[in-house]
């Protein structure tokens, strides 16, 4: 699909304008100066992908506190030719903001997105007990609605927000610093269409979804040999429901490396003859920028050598680059 010189130009993000997610698309040099589109979840900020509408979106993908966002990993299980070209990292810390002129004990209903509310809901559950949540689209969707009555959630009398809208909407902070964690990290990806891979930095990261081939005992553990007998480290693995039917499941897979890695490589075609599905995500460097470590024994030389053995025993003459 040939994008269009506009949506080359335009990238989509979770909105209103001062959420998180905002907040990694401002870490992507390439998006400096171009068109930042706002959109209300993350399935329509994909559909701007696929649609052509913008060249890539910014999603939220993991939570230091929460683990992985299901709606996303779904989304991308399920929309095909989409790839993951970049991860970035926001710190997470919230306030709780009312109206002016609300005391905390007024505090019944409270507007927040559901990701940002598991975040918070220890130090809710102690000081307000009682309270009842209100889910919003995004964290600044919820506080802006404080202030329109007709709008979902504006019936609330708090919302759960990042530090800085009180800069952007006439609120007060009824409690700062009310995250359960004070070290949250929120995971971002940049999503967008393209069939090329990036050369390897030596820090990078891949990202697979993979469904089991049967639901036997065994089977999971034979998806992870494929990882273990190459040396490849996963720094991520999570179940999600297919929803074909109960019981059955794909897994959501990071590892450490890049698909030019012969060991990465290696460990992709032993799923790819095990697994009935596989999904390449995209080979892409790492937000922290550490070097991947990984024993030297699988360094790509070993691979290359096993294949000129396995090519002389079958008197065959590998390709020259």
């Amino acid at each position: 699909m040939e994008i269009s010189t506009d949506a080359a130009n335009t990238y989509s993000f979770l909105g209103p304008s001062g959420t998180f997610t905002e907040a990694a698309l401002a870490q992507v040099p390439e998006a400096a100066g171009k068109t930042w589109r706002p959109v209300n979840n993350v399935g329509e900020a994909l559909a701007d992908v696929v649609d052509g509408r913008s060249v890539a979106a910014m999603i939220a993908i993991e939570n230091s506190i929460e683990g992985g966002v299901s709606v996303a990993q779904d989304a991308l299980a399920n929309i095909p030719n989409l790839r993951i070209v970049g991860e970035y990292l926001v710190p997470v810390s919230f306030v709780l903001v009312a109206r002016p002129g609300t005391a905390l004990a007024d505090v019944r209903v409270i507007n927040a997105h559901p990701v940002a509310y598991a975040q918070c809901h220890r130090w809710l559950d102690a000081t307000l007990p009682a309270h009842e949540h209100v889910p919003a689209s995004s964290n600044v969707a919820a506080a802006a609605a404080l202030g329109d009555p007709q709008a979902p959630g504006g019936h609330a009398d708090a919302a759960i927000a990042p530090p800085s809208i009180v800069d952007r909407h006439e609120l007060v902070v009824l409690a700062d610093g009310i995250a359960d964690n004070a070290n949250a990290m929120t995971r971002f990806v940049l999503v967008a269409r393209t069939g090329t891979v990036d050369a390897p930095t030596g820090a990078d990261k891949t990202s697979i979804i993979v469904e089991l081939p049967d639901d036997v005992a065994g089977t999971l553990l034979g998806l992870l040999e494929q990882f273990s007998t190459r040396g490849v480290n996963m720094s991520l693995i999570e179940s999600r429901p297919i929803g074909d039917a109960l019981g059955r499941y794909r897994f959501v897979i990071d590892i450490d490396g890049h698909l030019a890695d012969e060991r990465v490589a290696d460990a992709l075609l032993g799923l790819r003859r095990f697994s009935p599905k596989v999904i390449f995500l995209g080979s892409y460097p790492r937000a922290d920028g550490v070097a991947v470590e990984f024993d030297q024994r699988y360094r790509n030389e070993v691979f290359t050598e096993a294949r000129e053995w396995l090519a002389s025993l079958r008197g065959e003459a590998l390709p020259v680059d």
